[in-house]
């Protein structure tokens, strides 16, 4: 791999910034799940023995206008002396930090909080994915210093940029070699970069602060960006899977609760043989093969493997945490094509840890709020965006915000036609009657669309206000009840992301999420800055609590509910979504099933998966404690099966980055 020479870009940098005022400026094209939203203007002038790094970074997300501005003066050969940067990382979070260097100390302010620290003799400054110039300008001063070990960066933390060799790309007609590097520290989780010898910053694959894939692309190499992607991918799978054990395992002496409803089976014994279950039952039933390879479950309880419904896998660490949660199935509700196909077949080839992946094509129409690159705006466009989806092994459509009921008909109907099921939002000037009667057979988030449905009608309701409490017993509510369950439509209410982002903002997210404590730092302070001011926190907090009783009322009536997340505190609120449920009125058991043999049914996978009956695939968890005595007890997940391979929860944390305890 060619690494820079060391001093030769900064030592350029410094020859020229002796007779130009402006001795470098660039522009990057910036995407979001591959669909251009803005751009990055930066410029690099002289100041005399000095040189000063202006960068203007703007984007519009679904009709959100994010904006930055990030300033870096810095010593001709790179070593940073005040570093500022301020606006907005995403639509919901917002930066304003100062670093400035005096000596071997660095006054350091973050928002309204400052503090001294020492200077460490090498070190950079700078503060998330964005900029992506100033992640160029990290780059360079870390191959200026040997290309050799970890860098701490203020206002904190620690990078590591490890290179990962060369690519070679065709952009416009033209073979293009360029240098790969893998970023780890700056971000939750681990981004992709390309730079060219010339120590340009090329491409940058990462997230942004909504955890949402991101990637920014120097102008003239935009139509690489497909490319860039799909390297990434393959580059971003962590640590391949164990080859399976060829003896059968036998794990002895649990609670079996085998998510059939029936009752507990104590001092059981469940046989597994080249990744299908072969026997489970009572251990006095089972008979053992003498080459099985035991574990002792005493104690213990056994579960099948639990499902996300509401996933968007975004980067590689997703897979070891879904596993080390108990979390073995996964439907991926939306993500960029080449990413999370490359993702999904890495998995299912051993090539990487992670859950079996379903996925769901994501569509949107024309608009300002649009997500994506695959629009349905006409029936040539739906045949060919579903028809590609199919072809690749998709299991189902999501419509987006901006779909138009026409093309909800169309999407349906190509889609049903070809064998596969359709769930998403209920798009814009639609209601959850007219997208189910359009051919809709799930439905997305709780609130606002079917919570909606459920009250009164004209009622008005300020922007951003809450939402009144339900009456279970109006004639709305009963007729959206029986009109769900008459339809078998499935309800995906992902509430625990609404529990987070609706908390008094003077509320510890570990006050109901006791996972908060156990995430990547990174990961951790971005979760713990949601939240509502305290004083209006009040009336978002009972539309909660009546929106827990309504979702356990269409359990009850006999509708699909299904557990999925959203994201939010990743692997933890697959747990968190289950107590809710709990805490509306469901049983422990109804809300495991929630969480296996419901959404196995929903996506048609029942005779594979969602029990632990001989002939299904291998996917099952032990835990310490019975979720049956407490649904907390979800939270004790020690051991994983996945596909008759076992995994040991506490090294899969770590793998990603989270501690195990």
């Amino acid at each position: 791999m060619a690494i820079l020479s060391p001093k030769i870009i900064f030592a350029l940098v410094a020859a020229l910034s002796a007779s130009a005022a402006t001795v470098e400026s660039g522009k990057f094209r910036l995407y979001k799940f591959e669909q251009a939203i803005g751009e990055e203007n930066y410029q690099i002038t002289s100041e005399g023995e000095r040189l000063l790094l202006d960068s203007k970074f703007a984007f519009e997300d679904r009709g959100g206008k994010v904006a930055l501005s990030a300033s870096l003066r810095y010593r001709p050969d790179g070593a940073p002396l005040r570093y500022e940067v301020k606006g907005s990382t995403s639509r919901i979070s917002k930066i304003d930090s100062l670093v400035e260097i005096a000596g071997a100390k660095a006054a350091v302010r973050e928002g309204k909080v400052s503090r001294d620290v020492p200077a460490p003799d090498r070190f950079f400054t700078i503060s998330g994915y964005a900029p992506i110039s100033m992640q160029m300008m990290m780059v360079r001063y870390w191959l200026e210093r040997g290309a050799k070990g970890s860098l701490p960066v203020l206002p904190g933390g620690t990078v590591t940029i490890e290179p990962r060799g060369q690519d070679a790309f065709n952009v416009d007609g033209k073979r293009v070699m360029l240098n790969r590097y893998r970023v780890s520290g700056l971000i939750w989780g681990r981004e992709t970069l390309w730079m060219d010898d010339a120590g340009q910053l090329i491409a940058a694959i990462t997230i942004d602060a909504e955890y949402d894939h991101f990637e920014a692309v120097r102008e003239g190499y935009e139509s690489g960006l497909v490319a860039f992607v799909s390297k990434a991918a393959a580059d971003n799978v962590l640590a391949s899977a164990a080859p399976p054990t060829k003896r059968p395992i036998a794990i002895i002496g649990a609670t079996l609760v085998d998510g059939t409803g029936g009752a507990p089976v104590t001092d059981s014994a469940v046989l597994i043989d080249r990744g299908r279950i072969t026997a489970a039952g009572p251990r006095s039933k089972v008979k053992i093969p003498r080459n099985a390879e035991r574990i002792d479950a005493r104690g213990k309880t056994v579960l099948p493997g639990l499902w996300d419904m509401h996933a968007h896998f975004e980067q590689g660490e997703w897979g070891p945490i879904y596993v080390a949660a108990g979390v073995t199935t996964v439907r991926d509700c939306g993500n960029e094509f080449e990413y999370i196909t490359g993702v999904r077949d890495a998995i299912e080839q051993g090539r990487g840890v992670g859950p079996r992946l379903l996925l769901a094509g994501i569509v949107d129409g024309d608009s300002k709020s649009a997500l994506g690159i695959d629009r349905v705006n006409t029936p040539e466009q739906v045949h060919s965006v579903v028809t590609r989806y199919h072809d690749a092994g998709f299991q189902q459509i999501k419509i987006y915000s901006s779909v138009t009921p026409e093309m909800v008909r169309a999407v349906s109907a190509e889609a049903h036609r070809l064998g596969m099921s359709v769930t998403g939002h209920v798009p814009r000037g639609m209601d959850i009657y007219q997208v189910v009667d359009a051919g809709m057979d799930g439905v997305e988030h709780f609130l606002p669309a079917v919570y909606q449905a459920m009250l009164p009608k004209g009622l008005k309701r300020a922007p951003g206000s809450a939402f009144p409490p339900i009456d279970l017993q109006s004639e709305e509510a009963r007729k959206l009840i029986e009109f769900l369950k008459a339809r078998g439509t499935v309800i995906d209410p992902t509430i625990a992301l609404y529990e987070l982002t609706w908390r008094p903002d003077n509320e510890p997210v570990a006050a109901f999420e006791p996972g908060i404590k156990r995430v990547a730092p990174e990961l951790a302070q971005a979760l713990s800055g949601s939240g509502l001011p305290a004083l209006f926190a009040s009336p978002f907090h009972k539309t909660l609590e009546s929106a827990y009783a309504a979702v356990v009322a269409l359990h009850k009536a006999g509708i699909p509910i299904v557990v999925g997340t959203d994201q939010t505190v990743p692997g933890f609120s697959v747990y968190r979504e289950m107590e809710l449920y709990v805490h509306g009125g469901m049983t422990p058991m109804e809300a495991i099933q929630a969480a296996t043999i419901v959404p196995a049914r929903a996506m048609k996978l029942d005779r594979e998966v969602g029990t632990i009956e001989a002939g299904k695939r291998a996917d099952l968890i032990i835990l310490d404690s019975n979720p049956l005595d407490a649904i907390a007890n979800i939270r004790t997940v020690k051991t994983v099966v996945a596909k008759g391979q076992v995994y040991d929860s506490a090294k899969l944390w770590r793998a990603a980055g989270f501690s195990a305890e």
